[in-house]
């Protein structure tokens, strides 16, 4: 494919004018392109299998490394999930059309709110191939198309997951251009998609920190993002130990490639002594490196200083961060420093601190006594989520169909004339 720019037009242009037809298409047609989908993944999961394997002996043979490869990987479980996430989101309320804050003005007319599609949404992402199905299903429930541009490592596996959901939109008579996957690996690709505003109202990336960034100083389409998933769990001197050791274990080891992993563990000073040894120990048993400040080290042996950079690294690997502070106040001020506002969890049985760490966090997430692997569209009852945000503007947190929309005004008159 010679002509990156001419290819990526022509995706453009079929995606605007699919964009007015799945704005226009009813709920049903859009939950039975869904279903169809979910159909289409199931009987086309050994061959879903096989592709995802040529993606990974490839990356194997390019050296990419283990949190890449977890990444990469769609074992029947995560094929399960793309499945459910298809369903659930099928399930989910249509919010397009939806008119809200309808009141009688003097005047006598009415006025209000109606939710609608941005129009055509421009995805960029690295690895993950769910992310495909995931980005599809919720700009097609909320009524967008969009154009997807995964990374060249799952180009296979983008492209057998691709096809299912052509299968999709072809069973419920919606064009196919509504959800259109890129099939060059050329990068030039993305640099023509982030710049065409004339065919796309909006980019969001989901990748590593150079691309997100890239993509924000080039773009000149409006972008919805996140740079770093630095999150925090703060143990405070008010905690179950019990409790805090779980969330703890979890944050940081249920995955350790997700943005919403643990990477930097606060603990009050009064319990550090009876809280750092033992999570240690279970640390060190799953290979967790351990980076702590020197009142850390006093406790904890194995850990090896940590530098300022350690504060602000998303390390997407077994490594953890570890700083005992005085109090909540400079667990708060911490964060607040050097956290990315992504998503920060208290370990407390005090509520009022509770509240006060609710109110004083400025993240996208903010949780009591509750892991950060929490902070996902799924378990936020999304159905599924196209990303993280960590913007102020439009949308934040996990974004899900509502996310995935605006407003527009409406006006209901009866022969009203302004006077």
């Amino acid at each position: 494919m010679t002509d990156i720019k001419s290819y990526m037009q022509t995706l453009g242009r079929n995606a605007r004018q699919a964009s007015r037809a799945i704005a226009a298409a009813g709920t049903g047609s859009k939950n039975l392109a869904l279903q169809a989908t979910a159909d289409a993944l199931q009987a086309a999961r050994d061959s879903i299998a096989s592709a995802n394997q040529q993606d990974l002996d490839a990356g194997r043979q390019n050296g990419l490394d283990e949190a890449m490869l977890d990444r990469l990987a769609l074992t029947p479980a995560r094929i399960d999930g793309m499945i459910e996430g298809l369903l659930q989101v099928a399930a989910l309320r249509d919010p397009c059309g939806e008119i809200t804050d309808l009141a009688y003005r003097p005047s006598g007319i009415q006025v209000g709110k109606m939710r609608v599609p941005l129009g055509v949404i421009g995805i960029i992402y690295e690895s993950r191939p769910n992310v495909t199905i995931d980005a599809a299903s919720l700009c097609l429930k909320s009524g967008n198309a969009t154009i997807l541009r995964g990374g060249s490592e799952a180009l296979h596996s983008n492209q057998a997951i691709a096809q299912c959901i052509r299968q999709g939109l072809a069973r419920a008579e919606l064009p196919e251009a509504a959800v259109q996957v890129v099939e060059t690996t050329d990068r030039a690709a993305v640099g023509e998609l982030i710049t065409m505003p004339d065919y796309v109202d909006v980019i969001i990336p989901r990748g590593g920190k150079s691309l997100i960034e890239r993509i924000a100083d080039d773009a000149t389409v409006p972008v919805i993002k996140h740079l770093d998933g630095i999150c925090h769990v703060y143990i405070d001197d008010q905690a179950d130990l019990d409790k805090a050791f779980t969330i703890s274990m979890n944050a940081k080891t249920r995955r350790y490639g997700v943005c919403n992993a643990m990477e930097t563990l606060l603990v009050a000073e009064p319990i550090a002594t009876a809280i750092l040894p033992r999570l240690a120990e279970a640390l060190g048993e799953k290979g967790v490196e351990l980076r702590g400040c020197e009142r850390t080290r006093a406790v904890v042996d194995q850990a090896v200083p940590a530098t300022d950079e350690d504060w602000t690294t998303e390390y997407l690997a077994p490594i953890l961060a570890i700083r005992v502070v005085d109090d909540m106040d400079a667990a708060i001020q911490h964060i607040n420093t050097y956290g990315s506002q992504h998503t920060d969890a208290i370990v407390t049985q005090d509520y009022s601190r509770a509240r006060r760490f609710l109110s004083e966090v400025d993240s996208s997430s903010v949780m009591v006594n509750a892991s950060t692997g929490f902070a996902d569209g799924f378990e936020y009852g999304l159905g599924a989520e196209i990303g993280i945000s960590t913007n102020k503007l439009h949308a934040r947190g996990p974004v899900g169909l509502e996310g995935l929309t605006t407003q527009k005004w409406v006006v209901f008159g009866d022969g009203h004339i302004r006077p």
